[in-house]
């Protein structure tokens, strides 16, 4: 059998990406970066043993089409897959790649159809597919090979139909979860260039309330010695310190968001070796050296937050056991002392009242999950929630995983997803989120039921805190909390209505790169969203084959007339990013007055429409990456707001 596994260990890695124009960064944070840089693509993942009866059949009827920009693949889905690896050769002479999207920690795509992208035209491409039940899973039977070229020209526009008359669902809104670096930044006044970390972190959130619809934050390091939870008496005994923990939550509930209380790190009292961390803040990484004092320790915050805040409101918060134990960097123990570490936590959580919800594993690379769930089964150990993580491509499904192992309908959660893993990678800054953040929401709506972007802000300290404002940073905003051109793809799509509508896309680039969501309001509004995206960050700047024209064309108006509006996002508009020069590191007064009056999004006014026969017709460009919206809202309804019929 191949050796190829779909959570992507055969994958050359992105570099880190120095700080452009930063000062050299201090000691203590060269070295967390050279430890973090050495370490991260280090897992405990191994395919060696892989269960038979995960074997899946080779995928049937492969097809290559040309196409504009691109080679777009088909082959028929396989039941029970998590997801698919395409393998590449160029010329049919070079050796065969896995196809990993400009780096993504997982390059297994999760279903037909796909565009390869970022080819040579004229240029023969070989392909083969194979299907892998999990990220831990290899490719046991490859497809029968396929050929196909990319095309030179311009590509015919792409018809998008939607129908007006019929709903298809209700909308999903699975981002109301997001990442955060650790709360306790709450409590820090100014960093070194004089940012208000603490005020503007608070605001964060808040807008991500208010206008995202966020309701849960998922951070790192509530038991961080920061925070001072666990010392040790001089007679050896444990001494437990809740204040601090209570001053963030309590901040954060005010806000109307609740927490997932990931528990991490280990605090240095309890740790078999306290010297083994991780970030420039010292995450302690270590197993417990008492495993009972884990128990103790996890049953004793548990029951703290039950008395602080009520049963009732705890049994509505989860309990994620630890961060991506796979990975060596953030777990120095094996996978058998990880399955104890979530055992101990699970037992304590359970003994305060049963109600409350206990979740893991929170692996990298969506990786371990049909473990946990076979372990926990074997066990009887309680897992209500499954929680993972991938980054730079859309999330496996792991439900086929669950259900085998007697956790069908559990609630899946990803408490990590983000258009690129690198810290200070170009793609952060850039457009490409947009369009990315997009497809994952869609592509999720019927298999999740979260989706967390990580970060909301770039206050963000792992690597050390940002040197300029535009620093390619993790977060949906920036210090000073601009809105980059991915906070925005959020607020579209949190804006829809709640009735999805029917659509259907064809054409050059129709359903792999060219997308389409409609949406209805309670009161008629009707919105629109398409984009032009590839989960391919080497295009990250875009490629002019694979920009394409729209003809959009909306059925079932009811009668009378509308107002029509088209909002973009793309390199020219609602992109803060590209109105900051790029040898500024920090703007003066005058340019954060410029910044913040472009921090909006890009609105303008299309003729009012009058359907004939329900129908109307509208014909955009949308550059690839981009998003467009056309909203229609029934005359006398006053445009120019978000702010609606979203629940």
């Amino acid at each position: 059998m191949s050796t190829q596994v779909g959570g992507g260990a055969d994958v050359t890695p992105a570099v880190l990406q120095p700080e452009p124009h930063a000062p050299e960064a201090d000691t203590a944070e060269r070295q967390a970066r050279d430890d973090w840089q050495r370490r991260i693509y280090r897992r405990l993942t191994t395919t060696a043993g892989t269960d038979a009866s995960l074997a899946l059949p080779a995928p049937t009827h492969p097809h290559a089409e040309p196409a504009v920009g691109h080679v777009r693949l088909t082959w028929d889905a396989v039941p029970e897959a998590a997801g698919y690896l395409i393998e590449r050769t160029e010329g049919g002479s070079d050796a065969p790649v896995i196809v990993a999207h400009g780096g993504s920690d997982v390059p297994a795509v999760t279903r037909p159809p796909f565009a390869d992208t970022g080819l040579r035209t004229g240029v023969d491409y070989q392909y083969r597919i194979g299907a892998v039940a999990d990220a831990d899973s290899p490719v046991w039977a490859w497809s029968e090979p396929v050929s196909g070229q990319v095309l030179g020209g311009v590509a015919a526009p792409v018809e998008v139909r939607i129908d007006a008359a019929t709903v298809i669902g209700r909308l999903n809104r699975l981002w109301r979860m997001v990442g955060s670096e650790r709360l306790s930044q709450l409590t820090v006044a100014v960093d070194d260039y004089g940012n208000k970390v603490g005020v503007e972190f608070a605001e964060a959130l808040r807008i991500a309330h208010d206008d995202l619809g966020v309701t849960r934050v998922r951070a790192h390091a509530i038991l961080h010695d920061d925070n001072s939870v666990v010392t040790r008496r001089p007679d050896g005994t444990l001494d437990l310190n809740f204040d601090t923990v209570d001053a963030v939550y309590d901040q954060v509930l005010e806000l109307g968001i609740k927490p997932v209380v990931e528990l991490s790190f280990m605090p240095a009292a309890l740790a078999r070796d306290a010297t083994q961390t991780v970030f420039v803040y010292g995450g302690i990484i270590s197993p417990p050296a008492d495993w009972a004092e884990w128990h103790t320790v996890v049953r004793a915050l548990a029951a703290h937050l039950v008395d602080r805040y009520g049963v009732d409101e705890v049994a509505e918060w989860v309990f994620e056991v630890w961060n991506e134990p796979n990975l060596v960097v953030f777990w120095a123990g094996t996978q058998e002392e990880y399955l104890r570490l979530y055992d101990e936590a699970a037992r304590a959580v359970k003994s305060v009242d049963a109600r409350l919800k206990i979740a893991g594993p929170s692996t990298a690379a969506a990786e371990w999950v049909r473990t946990l769930a076979v372990h926990a089964a074997e066990q009887g150990t309680a897992l209500d929630v499954v929680t993972t993580h991938t980054y730079g491509n859309l999330p496996l499904d792991v439900r086929p995983a669950m259900a085998r192992n007697g956790f069908a309908g559990v609630p899946i959660w990803w408490t990590e997803w983000g258009v690129g893993s690198t810290h200070f990678g170009p793609v952060h800054d850039s457009v490409a989120g947009a369009p990315f953040i997009l497809s994952g929401f869609a592509a999720a709506q019927d298999q999740l039921d979260a989706l967390a972007y990580w970060v909301v802000s770039d206050h963000f300290e792992e690597l050390g805190r940002p040197r300029r404002l535009f620093h390619d940073g993790f977060g949906l905003l920036t210090v000073g909390n601009l809105r980059k051109p991915r906070y925005w793809a959020v607020h579209l799509a949190q804006h829809l209505g709640d009735h999805v509508l029917a659509s259907a896309v064809d054409g050059d680039g129709a359903d792999v790169l060219v997308y389409a969501w409609a949406a209805r309001h309670d009161d008629g509004t009707l919105d629109v969203l398409v984009w032009n995206g590839t989960i391919n960050t080497e295009l990250k700047d875009g490629d002019l084959g694979l920009d394409r024209r729209i003809a959009l064309t909306i059925t079932g108006l009811q009668g009378g007339s509308y107002e029509a509006e088209l909002a973009r996002v793309d390199r020219w508009h609602s992109n803060v990013v590209a109105e900051c020069p790029a040898d500024v590191d920090w703007p003066d007064d005058a340019l954060w007055a410029h910044l913040r009056r472009s921090d909006e999004l890009y609105r303008e006014p299309l003729p009012h429409v009058t359907p004939e026969d329900g129908t109307a017709h509208f014909e955009m460009a949308v550059p690839l990456p981009g998003v467009a919206r056309v909203r229609l809202s029934p005359t006398g309804r006053r445009l120019g707001t978000d702010e609606e019929s979203t629940t």
